[in-house]
């Protein structure tokens, strides 16, 4: 970048921030997801990226434009991208065609336009990269290592000789790479969910796409069925399996006024998994009414009801309206808020006792899964186990005692086979089963020191925290282990996290920091995420959330942590205070009360 000089050449710099227009303190929850457009070829009102001219001669709005002009659909990114080129320079960004088209996923940190004596101005930009979304919809891991670019702008009358503003601005020496910011992948993009069958076929595992807004109705489901066909993410591969082998789309899915047509050349003429297939579509299309006809090698299946199918064929194993716990002065104790379901504790009094954190479940066959650190001396602590009707009486502890162990969390299944957990014991992840026996899982990280682990609602995903960074992987339940695929790193604005759970089943919500202690919400790639308060003043070191999702259909944005040994809740947000605590003892006049710690929900 050319140095300001004592001409008149002006530097400018823009600080952008990784916010969503969402204040700082805010309890809000973006779902992000509409639902299905009203009729065929409909284009929602900014589903298309502004154009060169939108934003005059404005250098910040032009190069913001720019910074969204590859998305909608990606056989004319290029084309659109090289509108903001100027002719001279359109041929340092080399196109690519189909599948190889693939667009740089940038969050913004800063900008600095330097005016240049020659009138052109020089834009330098430093970006975190995010990933690479591909045509698939699939935001994959970042290839890109730049943490700047830098380019020019000059007016598109330059030649002409009259500065006229209406021409609007050229990029001259372009980034030979298509960018796209994570505002434009928000603003232009629909985040969508499609499901595969967990490896042993008991339950859909939810993968998140990114379908230009662009594409109208009609092509929607063509464009799911090509994603299902195509197969998972990299990262989710390990846990789910994908449609046959050499399974191609014979023409395009077709229909329109309700019914829609897909031609499938699969392989197998088995009944149920074409039945588990006609499943697998119809919560992959989201919300889409209407009726499905499936068609394998030309041989129509019975015409299905989408909406039928998702009510009769369960997503998630059961989940009741969540209850909140805590423990207090070792105990766990239900917490009573206003217009909430709130039970008794599922134990025994023998066995709810030194508890320090714990996570208490329902199984399918509605029995009662207790996971529970508890104190074994000082600074000594064991794994509790106890699983049975409620209450349970019996908990098994595990045979090695530790100097930390973090809040257990359990792998939910849809079966009555014996559950599995994931608990961090000193910096290590272990899979425990229900008499509390540990073993230890590998994972192929730079760091092995592990301090979280958070499982999603479908039993087959984890979030993991090591070495100050975040991650997620796939469970194989395969065998009667649990193993973890390769561990997926996502890129977000906090640094140093410290507790994470599952807010959704395609959004975690973390602690961290930005400049000081917060807490985001992000999606499974890392690439959405939403303030959800950046004021707690001390750093979190525990959370929970309840994970709302497409089959349980509650509010929101329902989450508690603990920070400086004082625990929250969220919506409202507030303290957490004894007089909240139910069945505790009395406290004398002139003794301070304990704290509420370890909030957790059970469902």
């Amino acid at each position: 970048m050319r140095r300001p000089t004592l001409l008149g050449t002006l530097g400018v710099m823009v600080l952008l921030g990784a916010g969503c227009g969402i204040p700082a303190a805010s309890d809000v929850r973006v779902d992000g997801k509409g639902g299905a457009a009203t009729g065929a070829g409909v284009i929602s009102r900014g589903s298309e990226p502004p154009t060169r001219t939108a934003s005059g001669s404005v250098n910040e709005t032009f190069v913001r434009n720019f910074l969204s002009a590859a998305a909608g659909e990606p056989d004319r990114a290029y084309e659109r991208v090289k509108a903001f080129i100027a002719p001279e320079d359109k041929t340092r960004l080399q196109d690519k065609k189909g599948s190889e088209v693939a667009l740089n996923v940038v969050r913004l940190r800063e900008a600095v336009y330097t005016l240049n004596s020659d009138s052109t101005t020089t834009v330098k930009i430093t970006v975190q990269q995010i990933g690479v979304l591909r045509t698939n919809g699939t935001l994959a891991p970042p290839v890109a290592t730049e943490t700047e670019y830098e380019f020019g702008l000059r007016s598109a009358s330059f030649n002409g000789g009259v500065n006229d503003d209406r021409a609007g601005l050229y990029i001259i020496n372009p980034p030979n790479v298509l960018l796209l910011s994570d505002t434009a992948l928000r603003e232009y993009y629909q985040d969508e969910t499609i499901y595969f069958w967990s490896s042993d076929r008991s339950r859909l595992v939810p993968d998140q796409r990114y379908r230009p807004q662009a594409v109208p109705v009609e092509r929607q489901v063509n464009e799911v069925v090509k994603w299902l066909v195509g197969g998972p993410s990299d990262w989710l591969r390990p846990g789910v399996v994908g449609l046959p082998d050499r399974t191609e789309l014979i023409n395009n899915a077709t229909g329109g006024n309700g019914r829609w047509e897909v031609n499938l050349d699969m392989s197998g003429d088995d009944q149920s998994g074409i039945d588990q297939l006609i499943t697998q579509i119809a919560w992959s299309l989201g919300d889409l009414p209407g009726q499905l006809e499936l068609k394998i090698r030309n041989n129509a299946q019975p015409v299905v009801d989408l909406s039928e199918r998702r009510d009769s064929r369960e997503l998630y194993p059961y989940a009741a309206s969540p209850q909140r716990f805590g423990v207090y002065d070792g105990v766990i104790h239900p917490l009573d808020f206003d217009g909430e379901p709130s039970g008794t504790v599922p134990l025994t009094p023998e066995a709810n006792r030194n508890v320090v954190s714990a996570s208490l479940g329902l199984a399918k066959d509605r029995r009662i899964l207790a996971a529970m650190v508890v104190a074994d001396g000082k600074n000594r602590y064991r794994l509790a186990v106890g699983t049975g009707a409620d209450p349970v009486p019996v908990v098994s502890r595990s045979a090695t005692e530790y100097s930390s162990i973090g809040r257990p969390v359990w792998l939910r299944t849809v079966d009555n086979r014996p559950s599995r957990g994931l608990v961090v014991a000193d910096g290590q992840l272990y899979r425990f089963d229900e008499a509390a026996r540990m073993y230890p899982v590998p994972l192929n990280l730079p760091s092995a020191a592990v301090t979280a682990v958070a499982a999603a609602l479908d039993g087959q995903r984890v979030a993991l925290i090591a070495g100050g960074r975040l991650y997620v992987a796939a469970v194989n339940l395969d065998g009667g282990g649990a193993s973890l695929g390769p561990p997926r790193e996502l890129v977000t604005s906090l640094t140093n996290p410290t507790a994470v759970d599952w807010g959704r089943e395609d959004q975690l919500v973390v602690a961290g920091s930005v400049g000081q202690p917060a807490i985001y919400e992000i999606s499974v790639d890392g690439a959405l995420e939403t303030p959800l308060r950046t004021d707690l003043g001390a750093k979190v070191t525990h959370l929970t959330a309840y994970p709302t999702n497409r089959g349980v259909r509650a509010p929101s944005g329902a989450y508690m942590y603990e920070a400086n040994g004082v625990a929250y809740r969220s919506s409202p947000f507030e303290r957490i205070e004894p007089g909240r605590v139910r069945d505790i003892a009395p406290v004398p006049t002139g003794v301070r009360p304990s704290n509420p710690s370890a909030p957790f929900f059970l469902y």
